[in-house]
């Protein structure tokens, strides 16, 4: 039951408004200041001082206590080395509240919840430059694929050549042997030419 209990229910149920109050928490160490309404904005700051009286104690148990809590080591560690070494001589009142202007939309008081004590930001990481991108597999792949087509082109065009230089020489070697053959061929032919067209003469009287 609800009965006794002067905290604010803030119109949800219990694990819904635990998840949010835990993260507003967050918003808050991680930002320094958040916005929202004036309701939830009271009920983070008194969790928020909770979180901040234990993180001063800077145990190992604490730190704990507030991943527990806060479901965050980060902000666990924010707390206990940059937010509480600003408190140490304070008791409580760490945070404040202070009311702003109604939210456009739905006409909420709007509320700031910040630290009462100036706390710088931590500066953002600026990225390196990233390195050139190595030649994808891809690329690789291609440029092997076509140098052992180059490769491949290349041998044929030499055993091409190799094979027309064996034709050519195979061809005058043929001529070579066959030359005198070919002419002791024509000198008979000749000779026998001759008898014949030497009886046709003698027949026809010439």
């Amino acid at each position: 039951m609800w009965h006794g209990r002067k905290r604010h229910r803030l119109g949800v149920k219990t694990q819904h408004r635990k998840a949010l109050l835990r993260n507003l928490v967050r918003g808050l160490a991680l930002n320094r200041r958040i916005m929202t309404t004036l309701a939830r904005a009271k009920e983070t700051s008194r969790l928020a001082d909770k979180m901040v009286t234990l993180a001063k104690k800077g145990t190992l148990a604490a730190r704990r206590q507030l991943i527990r809590h806060l479901a965050s080591p980060e902000v666990a560690h924010i707390l206990m080395e940059e937010v509480a070494p600003h408190f140490k001589e304070r008791n409580g009142g760490y945070t404040r509240v202070l009311k702003c202007h109604d939210r456009p939309g739905d006409g909420a008081l709007a509320a700031l919840v910040e630290f009462t004590v100036p706390i710088a930001r931590p500066e953002k990481k600026t990225r390196k430059a990233k390195k050139a991108k190595k030649p994808e597999p891809e690329k690789k792949e291609a440029e092997k694929k076509e140098a052992k087509r180059q490769e491949a082109e290349k041998k044929e065009e030499k055993r091409q050549t190799e094979k027309q230089e064996a034709e050519k020489k195979a061809v005058k070697d043929t001529k070579e042997k066959t030359g005198p053959a070919k002419e002791s061929d024509k000198e008979e032919t000749e000779k026998r030419g001759g008898f014949l067209s030497k009886l046709r003469k003698f027949l026809k009287g010439d």
